[in-house]
């Protein structure tokens, strides 16, 4: 495989002429340089007028190469060319310089040019590419490889201390400006225009060899007639985008080069391409599949209008719990989210998986532009911003499904393209429940970004040092004065508390329905499942449960009208029954869907129980729930319509076969692993104060007394299960 590289422009701040001399004070041979033991002028060429002049060397290198190798190879010293062309009158030097040692194995080419700055005639630029081909050697191609690139990548960085040094050495000896070369008296004026003079003679035969083809062909990939803006300074890298290595450095030009060639003027900005270079490890090939992808996707989505079009939902306005806050003390900007205060389901039903989707945007587009402004302000690289994540709160109410799928499908959006935008993430008094969502959401994580993630322990303790609790506080990395009060600092963010959002900024069930319908959205499809019942029709989930300890959750929303929701175990195994009228041990009630699995001569603790109690839930509430399972076998989750006046003492069997108006319910459900939830139990608690209880307190009170009895006596029911379970 070839390896190419190709610097950005380094800026010496002195005319070309001072440079020029302290150049040639490298040769024959220079301390600073030991790799070179020797050299020889092969054949000098001078043109009449003294404006151009050729000089081509042999060089003899030591290379630190492994004795084995060396033996190998047979030879103590590998030997180079290095063919010089000064164009006095232009200003200019180019240099070409190939191996001779094993030149049928191994083919290296050089091609570098210094010339005057295009904005300041007392600057000099250079430039430096080169090619590296291992065909064969011996067997050893990858350790071949590996020696070039780093001796390469060595002298790189010493050749600017080098002159440095030189030229320190030419104000001592009282040297600090050449006179530029000028037409000797008597000769014809050249055009300004005028690049290249001939040298006389044999001149031309000189400078065209076997290396010129090669060190043409790198001189048009160097790109030296490209717009002088389009091209990447080595001060403005290490200014703005942070210290590379050559190599990178390197790759880096490649694909702002590439970029630039496929997008025309509407190349992305250089901190854009350098984060997705890092995510892909410097993948030249891999980095532009990447952004080119990530470029098609913020055109198709709109995302660069974001920040100037986008408007702030009320509901996320008032009650979304995250914001934009100062500083952390690298000078990256810091966003707080205190997820475990956020009512999810509530922002959601508000503003739709889309809307959701477009906040992120915004947060991501926004952190870009806040870098790159801390970036200016502080004249430092600024490329990533910084996000204490704040989880008091956090409970299984936070792990419904279509929740946590919309989370998954974010994350993977960010991934994709906002990758190494993340400098720091600090999640702050993680409760017991966190290890279930870190197992969901780690996966889709590079594994880059994960190292980037800071645990700390809750207030309790926690058990933090099972899922990675970082020693330390907050002041390592935020000042003082800065840290939040809500985590005992003295700043007042002005970022929303949270809690419940109001049923009076939610979505109509129309637009709700629509923003989870098939269609050209930013997020995929819904997980939700919806129906209607009719005339005593009832719907069922039959969940054959196989590990106990097991945690069944569910999440539904009343539609229309009232429906009753109850969770049934069976005392033995019940097979999915089909839709026959007369299925022994099934009663079907005219639509396949709408069957209960209990038979008719069951007895309510005798061939089935009730592992929750009944709960009535009324037109437009927002129900969620879990139930740790004690047993393995088959477990109902049963709706039916609820008639008002209807008992929740009355048998069951009436209850749902009592002929009635349609309701309808959009409902989800979940069986989650036993093992995800050792030493989480106590966090499913939280969840159940239960069901009713949510919708009252967003401003819909309940029409009926059953409902918040019910309610209370489910989370007594949940208590002493868990109890029973610990």
């Amino acid at each position: 495989m070839v390896q190419k590289y190709q610097s950005p422009v380094r800026v010496y701040k002195y005319p070309f002429e001072l440079l020029m001399m302290a150049y040639e004070m490298r040769f024959p041979t220079c301390d600073m340089i030991p790799i070179i033991k020797e050299t020889e002028i092969i054949e000098e060429d001078v043109s009449p007028d003294g404006a151009t002049e050729m000089v081509d060397r042999r060089a003899k290198l030591s290379v630190d190469i492994p004795y084995l190798l060396k033996k190998i190879m047979g030879v103590e010293f590998l030997l180079f060319r290095q063919r010089n062309t000064k164009d006095l009158r232009a200003r200019t030097l180019r240099i070409e310089a190939w191996n001779e040692s094993f030149e049928n194995r191994v083919e290296i080419n050089e091609y570098c040019v210094y010339n005057v700055h295009p904005e300041n005639p007392d600057w000099t630029c250079f430039e430096q590419s080169a090619e590296l081909d291992i065909k064969n050697f011996f067997g050893f191609e990858g350790t071949a490889e590996k020696i070039a690139i780093r001796e390469y990548s060595n002298s790189i960085e010493k050749s600017k201390d080098i002159m440095e040094h030189f030229i320190i050495l030419l104000a001592e000896k009282g040297i600090s400006s050449v006179p530029q070369w000028t037409e000797p008296l008597g000769q014809p004026v050249v055009p300004e225009n005028h690049q290249e003079i001939e040298i006389a003679v044999n001149s031309t035969d000189v400078l065209r060899r076997k290396s010129s083809a090669k060190g043409r062909e790198l001189e048009g990939g160097m790109g030296e007639n490209q717009d002088p803006a389009s091209k990447l300074e080595q001060d403005y890298i290490q200014m703005f985008l942070g210290k590379l290595e050559p190599m990178q450095e390197s790759r880096l030009v490649q694909l702002k080069q590439c970029m630039a060639e496929l997008q025309k003027d509407k190349a992305p900005t250089d901190p854009v391409v350098l984060r997705f270079l890092r995510a892909r490890d410097f993948n030249v090939e891999k980095a532009r599949e990447m952004l080119s992808s990530s470029l098609v996707w913020r055109k198709k989505h709109g995302v660069d209008k974001i920040l100037s079009e986008y408007q702030l939902p009320a509901a996320v306005h008032d009650h979304f719990p995250g914001g934009w806050f100062h500083m952390d003390k690298e000078g990256r900007p810091v966003y707080h989210l205190r997820l475990g205060q956020m009512d999810v389901k509530g922002i959601i039903r508000s503003i739709g998986e889309e809307g959701l989707t477009k906040l992120v945007l915004h947060i991501c587009e926004e952190g870009l532009r806040l870098s790159e402004e801390a970036s200016h302000r502080l004249n430092k690289p600024i490329t990533t911003w910084s996000m204490i994540l704040d989880l008091d709160g956090l409970n299984m109410r936070h792990l419904w499904r279509p929740g946590v799928k919309a989370l998954l499908h974010i994350i993977e959006i960010c991934e994709a393209n906002y990758p190494e935008t993340l400098g720091r993430v600090l999640i702050i008094r993680a409760p017991r429940v966190f290890p279930i969502l870190w197992t969901l959401v780690c996966p889709l994580i590079d594994e880059t970004s994960r190292g980037k993630f800071l645990f700390y322990a809750g207030s309790d303790g926690g058990r933090a040092e099972n899922f990675g609790l970082h020693p330390g506080g907050l002041k390592d990395y935020i000042p003082e004065d800065r840290i939040p009060d809500w985590l005992g600092g003295p700043a007042n963010t002005g970022i929303p508390e949270g809690g419940l959002v109001p049923k009076s900024f939610y979505m109509t069930p129309q637009e709700f329905e629509k923003d989870q319908s098939p269609g050209p959205h930013l997020m995929d499809n819904s997980c939700y499942h919806s129906i209607s019942l009719n005339k005593g029709q009832v719907h069922e989930v039959l969940i054959q449960n196989h590990d106990k300890g097991s945690v069944i959750t569910w999440d539904f929303d009343v539609m229309r009208h009232d429906i009753m929701f109850s969770v049934f175990r069976s005392k033995d195994t019940v097979t999915p029954k089909t839709a026959t009228p007369t299925t022994q041990g099934s009663f079907n009630l005219g639509d396949p869907e709408h069957h209960t699995s209990i038979g008719r001569g069951w007895k309510e603790g005798t061939e089935y129980f009730r592992a929750e109690a009944p709960i009535v839930c009324h037109d437009g509430e927002s129900i969620q729930g879990s139930h740790v399972t004690q047993f393995v076998g088959s477990y109902i989750l049963q709706w039916s319509y609820y008639e008002r006046g209807v008992g929740v003492g009355q048998d069951m069997w009436d209850t749902i076969t009592h002929p009635q108006h349609k309701s309808k319910v959009m409902f989800y459900y979940e069986v989650l692993n036993s093992l995800d939830y050792k030493g989480s139990m106590t966090s499913l608690q939280s969840c159940q104060s239960g069901f009713s209880t949510i919708s009252k307190a967003s401003g819909q009170q309940s029409t009926s007394g059953v409902s918040s009895g019910v309610s209370s006596n489910l989370s007594e029911t949940t208590t002493r299960n868990l109890v029973q379970e610990s």
